[in-house]
């Protein structure tokens, strides 16, 4: 068993980040580029450039840059606004993982105990 869920952060009722931001912003790292980040999620151009434009407005600062190499990278407040997330998913991953325990009846602790062997 066990407990799902889904988390974001608002701004005066405004999504400034959550998964999809997340996941678009470590691609753009990955690919070095907007286009090659959008095409692997399969997402249209627009709509990625979008979410970043909104989101550098909402946080008032800047997410992505281009280098002088002609690459899109991601600027130090965007990796911190990554590494922020990740912790917080992590935190709520562990303690919803100790929460599990509370659902679990004796008998699907039997039950899971078998499914691992």
């Amino acid at each position: 068993m066990e407990i799902k869920f889904k988390v974001w952060v608002e701004k005066d009722g405004h999504v400034i980040f959550g998964e999809g931001r997340d996941l678009l912003l470590k691609t753009i790292d990955e690919c070095h580029g907007l286009y090659g980040a959008a095409k692997k999620l399969k997402m249209s151009y627009r709509a990625a450039w979008g979410m970043i434009r909104i989101t550098e407005k909402r946080l008032g600062q800047k997410i992505v840059e281009v280098g002088d190499d002609k690459k899109m990278h991601l600027t130090k407040d965007a990796r911190r606004y990554l590494d922020a997330f990740d912790k917080l998913e992590e935190d709520i991953n562990s303690f919803l993982h100790q929460r599990r325990s509370q659902f679990i009846t004796s008998d699907q602790a039997k039950s899971q105990e078998v499914d691992k062997e």
